[in-house]
């Protein structure tokens, strides 16, 4: 019993923050902060303030945010099935060298890379566009999914590929007649988790995007806040809820898939 109330209490406290943006979102401004209960007033004007507050439809954030991740989504869905099919079931020289030097990347802090990535795409011109952070997707630079097909693929038995071979498949048809469609949780698992972290991703469109149109969520919601103190609370909590929708909805729908996935991946 008291196991329960205590989760029962950590839920609670774990969810409140959420609940108080929402609540503050129909709030008028001045009693976001005064008053901690429930608004006087409902009203959805931070709704309507907040949609044009940064300039530009927030419809276009959402659009910008919603292209990356789809992308992103796709590029690493390529690229980290077919690295993780090379490592799981492949031979070739310095493999075993080459997977070490690949999980050694996942202790690398993004902070150590991040001056030189800057200054290679700056060179190539891409700076303020999207291009930097779609490229890096199509070339399996998430360790994290690519290990996790790996150990994926790694609980297939492999007399599916002998008597995929045996009737005359090639490496790539076993992978994409065999192996592919039986990977569904761990690609369920890499889709959702990339979505939701490239739509939430704060630090690479502020080093990349410029200009104020091509702001993704994160950005467009920052515009909010004025270090001069005229910061629109309101609207940022309006729109927060807003941008909130897609994750909820996608974690939503892949929440059994993703539990699979990663019980099934050797990551439990």
């Amino acid at each position: 019993m008291l196991a329960h109330v205590a989760i029962i209490a950590v839920g609670i406290g774990m969810i409140y923050p959420l609940l108080w943006m929402v609540v503050s979102s129909v709030k008028p401004n001045d009693e976001i902060f005064s008053n901690p209960g429930l608004p006087s007033a409902w009203t959805l004007d931070n709704y309507v303030v907040g949609w044009d507050a940064v300039g530009f439809p927030f419809l276009l954030f959402l659009g910008n945010s919603a292209l990356v991740a789809v992308i992103s989504v796709v590029g690493n869905l390529f690229s980290c099935t077919l690295a993780a099919y090379a490592f799981a079931r492949l031979e070739f020289r310095f493999k075993k060298l080459l997977f070490a030097a690949m999980l050694a990347t996942l202790m690398l802090p993004f902070q150590v890379i991040l001056v030189p990535q800057y200054i290679l795409f700056n060179n190539l011109g891409m700076v303020d566009t999207f291009l930097p952070l779609l490229i890096p997707k199509f070339l399996a630079v998430d360790t994290f999914f690519t290990f996790l097909m790996v150990q994926f693929i790694r609980g297939l038995p492999r007399t599916l590929d002998d008597a995929a071979a045996i009737d005359g498949c090639g490496p790539f048809t076993v992978f994409t007649r065999i192996l592919l469609p039986l990977m569904r949780p761990a690609l369920v698992v890499t889709a959702a988790f990339t979505f939701i972290w490239t739509w939430n991703d704060f630090l690479s469109p502020l080093l990349y995007l410029n200009s104020r149109e091509s702001y993704t969520v994160p950005l467009a919601l920052n515009a909010f806040l004025d270090s001069e103190g005229a910061s629109q609370w309101g609207p940022m909590f309006a729109m927060s809820c807003l941008s909130l929708l897609p994750v909820f909805l996608i974690f939503l729908f892949a929440q059994r898939h993703l539990v699979n996935g990663i019980a099934t991946s050797g990551l439990k």
